[in-house]
Formats: C-alpha cells, structure tokens, sequence
C-alpha cells in the first residue's frame, strides 16, 4: 500500500486512488513513483479486466505539486531535476496508453494542468458536475507540453488551442460537449458507473482489448510517441526561464504574477 496512492481490488475491476486530498491529489514526485508501481502492479493481476482511477476527496487532481517545484527551483542541480521529472511524467503516460487492460478515468471533481493529463490518457471518461477541466500553466510560467500532444489526439487542434491558450477553466458540461469526458453522472455514482464500464469491458477477450488499445493508441496514433518527447522537452524547458520563477513565486505569495 502506497502512502500517496491506495490501490483496491473489485474484480473484475482494480482502482488506483491519488490519496492527497489535503493538497488536491497534487501530483508530487512519490505520487509519480507510487502511480507507476500501481499501474504495474494491476498489470499482473488476473482477477483485474480493468483499471479505473480516481482521486481522493472532492478533486481528481490539481496537477503538479507547485510547491515542490518552487522548492526544487531553488536548488542549484534543478536543471537536472526539471529533465528527470518530465521524463517520469511522460513514462507514466506512456504506461498508461500502452497498458493492456483499459484504464476509466472517474473524475469526482475538478481536473487541472498534469491532472488532465492523466485524464487524456485513460481510454473512457465518467465525471461529476463538478468536475471543472483546465490547463493553467502559461498562468504559472509554465508549459503544459506532455498533456497538449495527449489533447490534440483526444479532440483535435481547434479546442486544445483554445484550451491551452485561454488556461481557462471549462465546466464538466463544455467538457463533455467537448468530448474530453464521456459521460456526466451524480457524484455518488463516479465509481459505481465506472465498476459498470470495467464489467463491460471484462466481457471482451483480454487479448482482443489489448490489441484494440495497441492499435487505437499505437497504430493511429503513430507520430503520438515523438510529440510527447517534444513535449517533455518543452515542459522542461519552460521550468528553466524567469518567468516560471516568476509564477511559481506568486502562486506561492498568492498574488498576481509580474512577468518578465
């Protein structure tokens, strides 16, 4: 059992639980590492047809933990660390669009930034009314470039410009209008309707899906791959300039940032 990340059996589903609900399921470092040991730890459990991931409390994700960035930007080995850290993002993603079984994602409240991410990789979609979806980074200096490529994919280059550029906050209706989510429900069901989905799928023959998501997230989306490389490298890139200093530093004083 991880300390940031609980996983539960329901055969024939299997759910990972980001567990920090006192920082909004902010994605850290050890919830990265517990993430990747979930994913391959559901790998091998038979019993398991599905995955559906969730998050503790009243938000799926925050996003990145900013502060842990604000921290490590002070540090003078950061440009290393900057690089490791996108690379273990976009390691997650990878595992995630490559995993065998399907991954539901059951948002029970609002998604934001590296959150969206997780989102966009996950094969179908059940949110609450009160799952809101944004991606606020430029807001902070910063760059969304793993999650852009993962929203292009997903919804074509029309709404994730208008997504990106805006760092606008959309409710779960336009999100679902907008097909980044699948299915509105109550909140008391998120999980219930997601069990629902996993039995669906556990009717299929594990192989048929495995080759299903291989060709969906391989074949198709073949140049997917090169784009998310490009995108870890712009993620973090963009940590490295003044004005990521800059809004890290006023997300952390909660005012307005000053850019450069």
């Amino acid at each position: 059992m991880g300390t940031v990340v609980k996983v539960t059996t329901n055969p024939p589903s299997g759910t990972v639980i980001l567990d920090r609900p006192e920082k909004r399921n902010a994605i850290s470092r050890a919830v990265l590492e517990e993430l990747q040991q979930a994913f391959e730890d559901l790998h091998q459990e038979r019993g398991v047809r599905a995955v559906i991931l969730t998050g503790a409390g009243s938000c799926f994700c925050a996003g990145m933990d900013l502060e842990e960035m604000r921290l490590t930007a002070a540090n003078p080995t950061r440009q290393a660390q900057w690089h490791q850290d996108a690379v273990s993002y976009k390691q997650l993603i990878e595992t995630m669009l490559s995993f065998p079984k399907p991954i539901i994602a059951a948002v029970n409240g609002p998604v934001a930034a590296g959150g969206a991410g997780l989102v966009l990789a996950a094969d179908t979609v059940v949110a609450t009314g009160a799952a809101e979806f944004g991606l606020p980074e430029p807001r902070r200096g910063l760059v969304a470039g793993l999650v852009a490529p993962l929203l292009h994919f997903r919804v074509g280059g029309g709404i994730a410009a208008r997504l990106l550029l805006t760092s606008q906050m959309i409710s779960a209706d336009q999100a679902c209008k907008w097909n980044l989510y699948h299915e509105l429900v109550e909140e008391s069901v998120v999980w219930p309707r997601a069990h629902e989905i996993a039995q669906l799928c556990a009717e299929s023959a594990p192989t048929s899906l495995q080759l299903t998501k291989s060709l969906l997230n391989e074949t198709i989306a073949e140049t997917l791959s090169t784009m998310l490389s490009a995108g870890a490298a712009a993620s973090a890139t963009s940590r490295t300039t003044e004005a990521a200093a800059e809004g890290l530093a006023a997300f952390h004083e909660k005012r307005a940032p000053i850019w450069p």
